[in-house]
């Protein structure tokens, strides 16, 4: 995935996570897909540079770029559902 820039909320609210964290997972993306809550947003699994699992929350934005919103480690259940990562039990 091209262009993307991260908003400093991410860092704020999670510490532990750095903006190179966040570009490394998106650049090393695993799983990706639209939501579907009418936003435009797209939520996404990538690796970044520790071998941690990351959840990203985006949106393109009107200048082209991908707005990484959210970012947390490790992905949520919901999230890994989501993207079909985790087999419901039968």
């Amino acid at each position: 995935m091209e262009n993307a820039i991260v908003h400093p909320r991410v860092h704020e609210r999670h510490p532990n996570i750095r903006e190179a964290d966040v570009l490394a997972a998106w650049h090393n993306v695993l799983l990706s897909a639209p939501r579907d809550d009418g936003t435009g947003s797209w939520v996404s699994i990538g690796m970044d540079d520790n071998g941690r699992l990351l959840e990203m929350v985006s949106i393109h934005n009107s200048a082209g770029q991908w707005l990484i919103y959210h970012a947390m480690t490790p992905p949520t259940k919901k999230t890994m559902k989501e993207l079909g990562a985790i087999r419901r039990k039968l």
